[in-house]
């Protein structure tokens, strides 16, 4: 079974006045160091703001999740892992040509 190991920083909150001061650095740094910032006004949380290649990485990862059968391919792969039904890449290129 594959596992998938997901590590984060801290999740940063600031208030809207604060954000809006340090917009291009707060963009910049969610872009290039996968910070996420929560915004809040009057204490509350009302967005975020994470890079375009995490969205993009969470909405693909949404989707296979909620394809069941995806997910039931996926299983069945495991478990033809578990059990020894695979080929290695040197098998795989041998029988195929590549």
């Amino acid at each position: 079974m594959y596992t998938i190991m997901y590590s984060r920083f801290m999740i940063k909150t600031l208030p809207i006045t604060k954000a809006r001061e340090e917009l291009p650095t707060l963009v910049d740094r969610a872009d290039k160091l996968l910070e996420e910032y929560t915004i809040t006004v009057n204490g509350q949380p009302k967005a975020v703001i994470i890079s375009a290649k995490e969205l993009d990485s969470l909405k693909e990862t949404l989707d296979i999740l909620s394809n069941s059968r995806l997910m039931a391919d996926i299983k069945e792969g495991e478990e033809q892992i578990a059990r020894g039904e695979y080929l290695t890449e040197k098998e795989f290129k041998r029988q195929t040509g590549w």
